[in-house]
């Protein structure tokens, strides 16, 4: 091969090399930067609200990874370390309806209608963060998902103002969980861009109370919590 191939060749692998460390950057920055504030449901710490986000439907109905958050968020509550569960998701069709699907999960089970509040625009994570603080009061909150994804969740709602601790809730190391997690990756650059820019969400509106409604409540009733 001649000195040029194997130059040109060299500088190739140098740009690949470059290109492949700054893409998994961001990735490596948010298990970094929130590792110490990841837990199980026992670990977690009292907070005012948990934050379920959507994760999918079934026919109608939560997938079996949205139904372990639903899970998770319920233990929170039956352990009296959260008041009040706010659930965000995507309810940008007539016929698509996270939110509503994760209320009627939550209430079916026993929590208060009132303790559970929906957000129909939680169109992604940043929109969920940044409505959930912007639109709905909430400063301080243990955020339920899945570990792979609970990470950046931390990090964008540290950047929309919400003080978060993050319920990571395992699975099954599955080709379901391989591909979330390889996701992660394209959603660790996207949360960077969104924490250096900190974008309006997709659908802003006016505040909404539902969140003070449930605080209220469950202090009348004595329910347990902190904040």
């Amino acid at each position: 091969m001649r000195p040029v191939d194997r130059r040109r060749q060299r500088r190739w692998f140098q740009v690949l090399v470059l290109c492949s460390a700054l893409g998994l950057a961001p990735d490596a920055w948010l298990h970094l930067a929130r590792s110490g504030r990841v837990g199980t449901v026992a670990d977690a710490p009292g907070a005012p609200v948990a934050v379920v986000f959507g994760a999918g439907l079934m026919d109608g109905a939560p997938s079996p990874y949205l139904a372990h958050r639903l899970d998770a968020a319920l233990e929170l509550y039956r352990a009296h370390k959260v008041r009040a569960i706010l659930v965000t998701g995507d309810n940008g069709t007539v016929r698509y309806d996270e939110t509503d699907a994760m209320r009627g999960y939550l209430i079916d089970r026993g929590v208060p209608a009132v303790r559970v509040v929906g957000d129909y625009a939680g169109f992604d994570t940043w929109d969920s963060c940044s409505r959930a603080h912007r639109i709905f009061g909430v400063d301080r909150a243990l955020l339920v998902s899945q570990t792979f994804h609970v990470r950046r969740a931390l990090a964008l709602c540290a950047a929309a103002g919400i003080d978060a601790y993050g319920v990571g809730v395992e699975e099954r190391h599955d080709v379901t969980w391989e591909y979330g997690e390889a996701r992660e990756v394209a959603g660790a650059l996207k949360a960077a861009v969104n924490v250096l820019l900190r974008p309006d969400p997709t659908l802003l509106g006016p505040r909404e109370d539902g969140v003070a409604r449930a605080l209220a409540d469950a202090d009348a009733a004595g329910a347990g919590g902190t904040g």
